[in-house]
């Protein structure tokens, strides 16, 4: 049985086993559910450690590589102008199922205010915003090996690639060691996946059981429309908006683009961080769609920091319930206002699990609704750990189909990669790297 069927129906069984425990109170299985918990913890934990080392070594090879810096520049151009697109497409996508199932109409105020006062201590702890000029600010690290230790992924992105351009004008005698260095950690890092990876099935099983036999479907009942106006949103973006970029733009099957990178949007699904799934996109990337190694290390990192389309358009449609609930009328200048300020803090957040509770109240203070702001959060919280784990997946989705824009306008031939390129079977192991 290959990895991704592994990881799947470990997700299946998980999810089933949680709902069972939740739905009949069945409280033996909901402790055996929630003690082992850990392993997923674990499993997660394994894949951010690998992270770091993963992202500066294959990051400041790619740009190293790449040459001078005018084409550095040229390709983390294309990235960035991807990366915010893409974004305020999914913003707008999130409107526009808003507007479709008014999802706030239907929820009677004495639900919405049980609802609030139950999680109210949950939400009051992060209630705390930056400014955006403040989050630009912060990405230019004062001592990059605290950013290192602090897991400050955006301003490690950002040393990384200044050290990668300012290596790749170097002479040769003095380049060649630092990227031959950085080369061996890349492929050490590889190793290492590989071996975490072998533990993902298990992982997955634990973290889905958790959070369904805590969760179970009474919450989803609760909110019920607004998770139908998340789930339509994200699936319209992800099958639609994005299948598109790939038939029109990259001139590949949707189908079979999804086919190729399933194994890193089902560990994003389970593991609802794109930090933790980095690893996985990465191999997914170079082994399966044939992306180069160079522009896979440098347009992946990159983008795991600034392409977050699923984390946008799920903050777009929590802010317009929110409104809609408290009866805050939004106009088309909100709306627009929403929609930016939606890109601007989904590029800020943080690539692990719940930090789109912190950021949305970006959106939610920059349209006025600061009043709102914590009883807002406390109403939506309840579902958004399995929100998360659904615009997680559309984050990653993004990355890769970003990846591949990058690599197929920088003239790199996938399909012929597809056809004739053999992965890695000394770092990556057999049922890992297999295609579909």
């Amino acid at each position: 049985m290959k990895l991704p069927t592994k990881i799947l129906l470990a997700l299946v069984v998980g999810a089933s086993v949680g709902i069972t425990a939740k739905a009949y109170d069945v409280v033996w299985l909901q402790r055996a559910v929630m003690m082992i918990e850990p392993v997923g913890t674990a499993f997660i934990r394994l894949m951010t450690m690998i992270v770091l080392p993963l992202v500066v070594s294959s990051l400041l090879v790619g740009t190293a590589s790449l040459g001078d810096a005018q084409r550095v520049g040229k390709v983390g151009g294309r990235t960035l102008l991807f990366s915010v697109a893409l974004t305020i497409v999914a913003a707008c996508v999130g409107i526009a199922a808003f507007h479709l199932i008014q999802p706030g109409s239907g929820l009677d105020p004495a639900t919405r205010d049980r609802l609030a006062s139950k999680f109210a201590t949950a939400s009051a702890a992060p209630l705390v915003a930056i400014p955006l000029v403040q989050t630009i600010l912060e990405i230019i690290p004062r001592n990059p090996f605290r950013a290192l230790s602090d897991l400050d992924l955006l301003a490690v992105v950002f040393f990384t690639i200044m050290f990668g351009a300012a290596t790749g004008t170097l002479a040769d005698r003095y380049k060649l060691p630092i990227v031959a260095f950085f080369d061996a950690v890349n492929e050490t890092s590889m190793v290492m996946i590989g071996w975490v990876m072998k533990l993902a099935p298990y992982g997955v099983f634990a973290l889905s059981g958790a959070v369904f036999a805590q969760f179970g479907m009474e919450l989803l009942g609760s909110l019920f429309f607004l998770c139908v106006t998340v789930v339509v949103g994200e699936a319209i973006h992800a099958f639609g908006v994005l299948g598109f970029i790939v038939r029109v733009f990259i001139g590949m099957n949707p189908v079979t683009f999804l086919r190729k990178i399933v194994k890193a949007p089902l560990v994003a699904f389970s593991t609802s961080s794109s930090n933790a799934s980095l690893p996985v996109s990465l191999e997914v990337a170079e082994c399966e769609l044939g992306v180069s190694k160079k522009v896979a290390g440098f347009v992946l990192p990159l983008s795991a920091t600034l392409n977050k389309s699923g984390s946008a358009l799920y903050k777009v449609v929590a802010v317009m319930f929110i409104a809609q609930v408290y009866g805050v009328p939004l106009g088309l200048t909100e709306q627009i206002i929403i929609v930016l300020a939606a890109t601007a803090s989904a590029i800020s957040g943080a690539g692990v699990p719940g930090s789109g509770m912190v950021t949305i109240l970006i959106v939610l203070n920059t349209v006025g609704m600061s009043a709102q702001a914590q009883a807002g959060v406390a109403l939506v919280v309840g579902v958004d750990r399995l929100l998360d784990m659904i615009r997680t997946t559309v984050n990653v989705m993004g990355q890769l189909v970003g990846v591949a824009y990058v690599a197929h306008a920088d003239g790199e031939r996938l399909h012929m990669k597809m056809e004739q390129r053999t992965p890695r079977v000394d770092v990556v192991p057999a049922e890992l790297a297999a295609a579909d």
